[in-house]
């Protein structure tokens, strides 16, 4: 293997490691009510499809469903989410990735639901960004809580 393919290999894991942190960041400003700052997280033209709220274009749609998370939510926190199993896979300044996701909820009652990110990142002025990210529910502890 040539000092070029390693260099190449090496660059691929930090990128899929920044990845990684950059949907970290999400989740943590999801569970810290700042949806604001969300909004920093996603390329300009990025696309957002939330369960069944169809697909969101660019940073005004995609705001609109962060401030209607803002409103229904307060300064109330009664969920948490966690992403597990990272399959991220990079090709340059473009990358790939699914999430296994889970929310528990605290309120009314003690619930869960389980889900997939489906998502795609770009490298924009060396910073990675979510150009795609896709919520699908997949398994609740109600089954009217999914799909």
């Amino acid at each position: 293997m040539s000092l070029e393919d390693l260099e190449k290999r090496l660059q691929a894991l930090e990128d899929a490691e920044s990845v990684k942190k950059l949907h970290q960041r999400y989740i943590d400003l999801m569970d810290t009510l700042e949806y604001k700052a969300v909004l920093g997280l996603f390329t300009e033209d990025s696309t957002v499809e939330i369960r069944n709220s169809g697909v969101k274009r660019g940073k005004d749609e995609i705001a609109a469903i962060y401030n209607n998370l803002a409103e229904r939510r307060g300064d109330n926190r009664f969920e948490g989410h966690m992403a597990v199993e990272p399959d991220i896979t990079v090709n340059g300044d473009s990358a790939r990735g699914t999430w296994l996701i889970y929310m528990l909820f605290s309120r009314p009652t003690v619930q869960w639901v389980q889900g997939k990110n489906e998502c795609e990142y770009r490298k924009v002025s060396g910073e990675w960004k979510i150009s795609k990210l896709k919520f699908t529910r997949t398994l609740a502890s109600q089954p009217d809580m999914y799909p």
